[in-house]
């Protein structure tokens, strides 16, 4: 039975062809996470679920037994093959049971801390429906991952241009990426946040049904975003801290740039066109 003074967290990963040793640096980072977590406030036992979709079901949780510890169920959902990023979440989501749920990329390594500094903000600041973190690449730099609106010029010019063109228009891509969002203090009405690490009030994530099935890969973040800050405010927290690899869709070939693509044109189509200016 819950106590009133009990939370429920539960969180979901997405990985295609992951390896083991991607995974359980996530994993361990998690459980490293929830037992700071437990520290601090009192918590049900905490679903971790490793959503696999891969066409091939080589991932078993046999491996991870060692990583398992009390107040954790790590679940394993395969053999959907691969139905794009945000309906493998949905497959969670409709299912919830849970006051906070956390929504994860398998590329990543949580700050021990990380879990405590959200949940605590977000208990203290109820408007706030969902929030993001600050973040860095494996080799100390740091990743913006809070955006304002695009535009389809900006798009174009931080995946596509040259790097020694990129230079010309350093104050427009640090006005997307929010560069002057305070590192010491959360900042609440971000216009949308990361689909890599989304802690969100489970409530409102089914309200909106999750993620829109349309999308197969990219932009599903940023309309899940704006659709979550129609029931609230989204938040960047500071102080929840991961280390994230992935990104640079340019860089992974043209069936990712494709991709990119359709699923930016279907963006637009649904939230207004902006080919020059952005909002903010």
């Amino acid at each position: 039975m819950k106590d009133h003074n009990d939370i429920s967290l539960s969180i979901s990963v997405v990985c295609y062809n992951s390896s083991e040793k991607e995974l359980r640096v996530l994993i361990s980072s998690i459980l490293n996470a929830i037992t700071a977590l437990k520290r601090c406030i009192n918590t049900l036992p905490i679903p971790i679920f490793l959503i696999d979709n891969s066409e091939n079901k080589n991932l078993s949780l046999e491996v991870f037994t060692d990583l398992q510890q009390q107040g954790v169920e790590l679940k394993l959902l395969q053999g959907h093959g691969n139905i794009g990023y945000g309906s493998a979440h949905n497959l969670v989501i409709e299912k919830l049971n849970s006051d906070y749920h956390l929504l994860l990329n398998p590329d990543l390594n949580l700050d021990a801390e990380s879990l405590v500094s959200g949940i605590t903000y977000m208990q203290g600041n109820v408007e706030v429906v969902m929030s993001g973190p600050s973040a860095k690449y494996e080799n100390g730099e740091k990743q913006y991952l809070c955006k304002q609106y695009p535009s389809v010029f900006t798009f174009l010019v931080r995946g596509f241009f040259p790097s020694f063109i990129k230079k010309s228009f350093h104050k427009r891509l640090a006005k997307f990426e929010m560069h002057r969002l305070s590192d010491s203090e959360a900042s609440v009405g971000i216009p949308i946040i990361s689909g890599c690490f989304m802690l969100c009030r489970s409530e409102e994530l089914e309200k909106i049904q999750g993620f829109d099935e349309n999308y197969f890969l990219y932009f599903e973040d940023f309309d899940l975003s704006l659709r979550m800050a129609a029931l609230g405010k989204i938040a960047y927290v500071p102080a929840m801290r991961i280390t994230h690899t992935g990104g640079n869709t340019a860089r992974k070939g043209w069936r990712h740039i494709k991709m990119f693509v359709c699923s930016g044109i279907r963006f637009f189509n649904t939230h207004g066109w902006r080919f020059f200016s952005q909002v903010g």
